[in-house]
């Protein structure tokens, strides 16, 4: 047995599709729609065969935010992050920084963590957790 895909909903698909092929080799497939469900949806597969479905309905937005104050940073119930391996410590370091350089948001800097991961943690375009790892 093995996880088929996971899905994430989102306001923007062609954004967030795009960070993950830029940053992370995914390969983007064509965009399904549904019109009668105003269901869209863009698959986005990995150089080891794992998936990611990319989702969107008008109906599903959920602001993460309070007044003026991001929310992204607090944990929550439910699944928190995806995480990426990347092969080695330095190719966790150099990602990291390539993407502080072009904007995305770092929340937790290259480490070693206590279970001996060596991880930094940046957002997606739409505050979605992602672990870069070893």
């Amino acid at each position: 047995m093995k996880i088929e895909h996971i899905a994430i909903w989102v306001k923007d698909i062609d954004r967030v599709c795009e960070f993950y092929r830029k940053y992370f080799g995914g390969v983007v497939h064509p965009i399904y729609h549904n019109p009668t469900k105003q269901f869209t949806s863009r698959f986005i597969t990995f150089d080891d065969g794992a998936r990611l479905e990319v989702m969107h309905r008008p109906d599903i937005c959920v602001e993460r935010n309070v007044g003026t104050v991001e929310m992204f940073h607090v944990e929550h119930l439910g699944f928190t992050h995806l995480s990426f391996s990347v092969g080695s410590k330095e190719e966790v370091d150099h990602l990291t920084q390539q993407m502080s350089s072009e904007g995305v948001p770092v929340v937790g800097q290259p480490r070693t963590t206590g279970d001996g991961y060596y991880e930094s943690v940046v957002l997606d375009p739409e505050g979605n957790r992602i672990e870069i790892t070893v």
